[in-house]
């Protein structure tokens, strides 16, 4: 399957290393745009639009930190952002997440894994900004915390609605049983009878009533959504 084609914004002052990283952007199909200071990338950032920004810290005329402070109270959408650094302490981390930054990678870094943090970024901001899940018949309304089928409201309980809106999210992905139970308890031990009960409850308002089924069970695996037919 072939992965997101991303615009992504490299902010870096050091020619070589953008050069690398757009380079192998551009041959696994994303559009590179580049800038070689903190003032330019944050002017770049704010007058289009990118799917991700990848932020070097060390830059002239505005650190990186700066821009990332300066952008999320500037911009009109959030933009994910990727730092990079030589640094690698906890204190310097946490100073990044807290003017803004998703995630973090440090110098030196494969070309390969900076690929996936940015593919992981998108997706993941893509699941937080859309309001609406729609799998075949069923829609999920994230805002509204409502859910419908073949345009019918169902009434679910907050414990039904959070395993629903879990497998929706994952779809079509299998999600294990140990994954759902820790999600939804977390460490807080539970019956081992409890998650078979909430997913026989669930089916009762999302599959019986509508004829065909679209919680899945994968034996010895976990649960997952399969999409209807309307």
């Amino acid at each position: 399957m072939k992965a997101l084609a991303l615009h992504i914004l490299i902010i870096e002052d050091q020619p070589a290393i953008a050069r690398n990283i757009g380079q192998f952007l551009e041959s696994r199909g994303h559009v590179p745009d580049f800038a070689s200071d903190g003032k330019q990338g944050l002017a770049l950032a704010l007058s289009n639009h990118y799917d991700l920004i990848i932020l070097d810290i060390m830059l002239p005329k505005m650190d990186g930190l700066q821009v990332c402070k300066h952008l999320r109270q500037q911009a009109k959408r959030h933009i994910p952002i990727l730092m990079l650094t030589a640094r690698d302490t906890l204190g310097d981390k946490v100073t990044g997440f807290e003017m803004g930054a998703d995630d973090y990678l440090t110098k030196p870094f494969a070309l390969e894994e900076l690929e996936v943090r940015c593919l992981a970024l998108s997706r993941r901001h893509l699941l937080q900004t859309e309001n609406k899940i729609s799998i075949g018949d069923l829609v999920i309304d994230r805002q509204l915390q409502q859910v419908r089928r073949q345009g019918k409201p169902l009434e679910l309980s907050a414990m039904h609605y959070n395993i629903l809106l879990i497998l929706a999210e994952s779809f079509p992905k299998v999600v294990s049983r140990t994954e759902l139970c820790q999600r939804m308890w977390g460490d807080e031990p539970t019956e081992s009878d409890a998650l078979r009960s909430h997913i026989y409850q669930l089916r009762q308002i999302i599959d019986k009533p509508f004829g065909s089924a679209m919680v899945k069970t994968v034996h010895g695996v976990g649960f997952a959504l399969v999409a209807s037919q309307d």
